[in-house]
Formats: structure tokens, C-alpha cells, sequence
């Protein structure tokens, strides 16, 4: 998924929403473009496969392609590729360094369970 600042920016936007019109993104979203960029972008967005759209009369109401948790899975699959050279390992050892004052004793034992569950599954 190869999207621009402002591209984030709205998806963020229509994610945490559901979805959204043109005239919501541009409320809802920090120093917007022009409403007819708004439109451009979400036309944009829609033609790389992002979003999809419906018409309430007059209105296009633009909603995700993909689930929160897909787009996640894939936005954190090119980022182990890109940033990490695809190891897991070391993109999730980059984390800990960076969120471990964060993480609460129950959070690692989460952390700690998903990782007995993986090797029972035999990742």
C-alpha cells in the first residue's frame, strides 16, 4: 500500500468513521484541501483499490475495500519488507525498543502468550 501523507490522512479518517462523503472528510481531517481535492483524492484512492463508493443522491459516500485489521496485516507486511529486510524478528524487537517504557506487565504478558501460541502452531 503506497500512500501519500494526505492519503493516510483519510483513510485514517474513513477507518475510524466507517465512512464518509467528500464534505465529512474535509471537516474531519487538519488543514484539508480545496473541496474539489478532496474529491480528487478520493477518487485517487478509490482507483488504487483503497476505497469504494455508493450513491445517496446526490451524495458519494466513500467506505474501505479491505477491514481495519486486512489493511494492518498488509501496511505491517510492507513495512517487515521494506524497513526489516521481511524479518519478523527484527521489526518486532524495533517496536519493543521503541514502546517498551509503554508496555504494561499485562501487555507483555499478551505479547508473551501470542508468541507460545505461534511456535504451538509451528510458525
Amino acid at each position: 500500500m503506497d500512500l501519500g501523507r494526505r492519503e493516510r490522512q483519510i483513510m485514517a479518517f474513513i477507518y475510524r468513521r466507517g465512512e464518509a462523503t467528500a464534505a465529512e472528510v474535509m471537516e474531519g481531517i487538519s488543514n484539508p484541501p480545496s473541496y474539489s481535492g478532496v474529491r480528487a483524492m478520493l477518487r485517487i484512492l478509490e482507483e488504487k483499490g483503497q476505497l469504494k463508493h455508493r450513491r445517496e443522491g446526490a451524495r458519494y459516500i466513500y467506505a474501505p475495500t479491505l477491514s481495519s485489521e486486512e489493511a494492518g496485516r498488509s501496511a505491517m507486511n510492507y513495512m517487515v519488507q521494506a524497513f526489516f529486510d521481511g524479518s519478523a524478528e527484527q521489526a518486532v524487537a524495533a517496536l519493543l525498543d521503541l514502546k517498551s517504557n509503554e508496555l504494561s506487565d499485562d501487555d507483555l504478558d499478551r505479547l508473551s502468550g501470542l508468541i507460545d501460541q505461534a511456535k504451538k502452531e509451528g510458525h
